[in-house]
């Protein structure tokens, strides 16, 4: 029965792992410690994913699952343009420390931020297998947009399945990116196609019966598959340290940080969603972002949507978008690259606002 037990733990922690930047790999608590002792660790010393909010709250979605929200109000005045962060698979909105520390900074234009848990991930509720959809994600925002930004300018930033979520929403409700939504970020996410290269090609297939397996043991006797997890915690943490950064040198706090949020993601809503994620595909949906400033930013060392064909093929879509090509970070550039990806999506945010000011002036002229 060993090996049985050493391919679920590896397994159960891996499936998650592989599509948000794990695999395989080997480690032990004195590797651990030992990297600890070598690394001057830049933020030791940084709260990690325990900033304060202004405001939280819950908002339904549509089929009724709660979904927790969090704002956060400029350091000073009143906001002129609300920004929505939306998170990737296994994560939740803790991902976005950095941006969330240092955004609220602006000043020209003062930015309020809007974060919310993707259903079945963080603090939001549990939903079923059938509603765990990148479609039903697209809805899950529409809700969060009405019950937290009823005027005003907004950008949406998505990491990851984040991008697909917004993706769909452009797809369900197009004129909002005419009229409402000015600005829009995709970082390291994907139009479709995401097993068709990188390391997710073997998990998403619908022919892998460790994949198949675990959902159908996940289902069955979802405490086994959590206890036998476990088991594997200790090969998790350098597995994602290897596969999610491109550096090997990244902090380990931060490490920490993506350990934790995906060692909350149950290995039940890892497989709920490993579907949807491997039929994606939202190309044409592009099409209604054509009205607002995008920006493509990926790591061209990202195992999980690389570069080149994900990152391209969206900006081949959107000609006048902005892609940034991020040299040696890996899927979770926002934690590993954090400086440069906020200084991006801060031109972003002020390139769309002043496409709300000219929109403005034309108006006028045209009264």
């Amino acid at each position: 029965m060993k090996p049985l037990w050493q391919a679920l733990a590896w397994g159960s922690g891996a499936v998650g792992a592989a599509v948000t930047g794990a695999a395989v790999g080997v480690a032990t608590h004195s590797t651990r410690a030992a990297l600890r002792r070598k690394s001057t660790d830049p933020y030791a010393d940084e709260v990690l994913g325990q900033l304060p909010s202004d405001r939280r709250s819950t908002v339904a979605a549509d089929d009724g699952i709660p979904l927790s929200v969090q704002e956060i109000d400029p350091a000073e005045g009143e906001a002129e343009l609300t920004v929505l962060l939306v998170h990737g698979f296994t994560l939740d909105s803790r991902s976005w420390h950095f941006q969330r520390r240092d955004l609220p900074e602006m000043s020209d234009p003062r930015v309020r931020l809007v974060l919310f848990d993707l259903r079945s991930h963080g603090r939001s509720g549990h939903s079923s297998k059938r509603t765990s959809t990148i479609d039903q994600l697209g809805r899950d925002l529409d809700a969060v947009l009405r019950a937290t930004v009823r005027s005003g300018p907004v950008v949406l930033v998505g990491h990851s399945m984040g991008g697909m979520a917004i993706m769909a929403l452009a797809a369900q409700r197009p004129e909002l990116f005419r009229d409402h939504v000015r600005g829009v970020a995709f970082v390291g996410s994907s139009c479709g196609e995401v097993g068709s290269s990188g390391l997710p090609r073997p998990v998403l297939s619908r022919s892998n019966p460790l994949t198949r397996g675990l959902g159908v043991l996940a289902d069955l006797q979802p405490a086994l598959v959590e206890r036998t997890r476990k088991v594997g915690d200790r090969i998790t943490w350098n597995v994602i340290r290897t596969l999610a950064f491109g550096d090997r040198s990244i902090s380990p706090t931060v490490v920490d940080l993506m350990a934790d949020m995906i060692g909350s993601t149950s290995v039940e809503v890892i497989t709920d969603f490993l579907e949807t994620i491997s039929t994606h595909s939202r190309k044409d949906a592009l099409a209604a972002l054509r009205h607002c400033e995008v920006l493509v930013l990926s790591g061209d060392a990202d195992r999980l949507t690389p570069y080149v064909p994900h990152a391209e093929v969206i900006a081949g879509e959107l000609p006048d978008a902005e892609l940034v090509r991020v040299a040696g970070a890996g899927h979770l550039v926002i934690l590993e690259c954090p400086e440069l990806v906020t200084e991006h999506i801060a031109a972003l945010v002020r390139r769309s606002y002043a496409r709300k000011r000219t929109a403005r002036r034309r108006k006028v002229a045209g009264s």
